[in-house]
């Protein structure tokens, strides 16, 4: 891949963020039967052994596309801003952190199950643990990586068009306060409170997948650390952080 051609660049982008897509949502349906019926982990019931270890598989490479993201998209964004491009690459990993940690979650919970020395009570531990993890994880800092960070430096590089950009930096915001209106209990997590907050983010995430598959990034958008030459002459470059 040509680290000079942004169209490459971009489109490369697209796929792995709409990759993100194609494993986390089917991976969370996956999770259904465990997280409705914690008891299953004493060995009752339907076994949730293969759907829960495809949903484990899928969200390990939602880990990989989340982290390729930020990786492909880096010497890119860092000509824009050299710590905003670190801060995505850094939020990214974070985020990608706490799925680990309800994959673990989950996949002890079938450990339990598969040895019989679970009890209902351990199995609504480890959910709650998954639960959790997923509220910090893609519930918290999937607004800070992908709408503060991200829709900030795509909004003042114009690599996407800038009122696309400006969905995500509405909807970062409103998705780490839906996520922190949870942990302190003012709403409840699915509920249509955070329901409603996710919108913008999801929409600036999908379009700005599908755009950057078909068109890549702009070509047009400028090095603010190279000089140009405007209507009065030479501009001096400038240092944006």
């Amino acid at each position: 891949m040509d680290d000079r051609d942004p169209r490459t660049i971009g489109r490369v982008f697209g796929w792995f963020f709409l990759a993100t897509f194609l494993t986390s949502i089917p991976a969370y349906l996956l999770y259904g039967p465990v997280r409705d019926d914690p008891s299953l982990i004493t060995g009752s019931g339907a076994d949730p052994t293969a759907v829960v270890a495809l949903g484990a598989t899928l969200e390990i490479f939602l880990i990989i596309a989340n982290v390729a993201t930020a990786v492909v998209a880096y010497p890119t964004l860092k000509r824009q801003s050299e710590i905003g491009a670190l801060g995505y690459v850094t939020a990214r990993l974070v985020e990608g952190i706490f799925i680990a940690i309800g994959i673990v979650s989950l996949l002890t919970f079938l450990f339990m199950r598969q040895e019989a020395t679970g009890d209902p009570a351990l199995g609504e531990a480890f959910v709650a643990i998954y639960d959790r993890a997923f509220l910090v994880g893609p519930g918290f800092f999937a607004g800070v990586a992908n709408g503060v960070i991200l829709g900030s430096l795509m909004y003042r590089s114009g690599l996407v068009p800038r009122g696309m950009a400006v969905l995500g930096i509405i909807g970062g915001p409103l998705v780490m306060a839906s996520g922190i209106a949870v942990m302190f209990d003012v709403t409840e997590r699915g509920g249509a409170l955070q329901s409603i907050a996710t919108i913008p983010e999801i929409l600036w995430e999908l379009s700005l997948s599908l755009y950057c598959i078909v068109m890549g990034f702009r070509s047009s958008s400028r090095d603010p650390h190279v000089p140009t030459v405007g209507a009065e002459g030479l501009e001096p470059p400038t240092f944006a952080l």
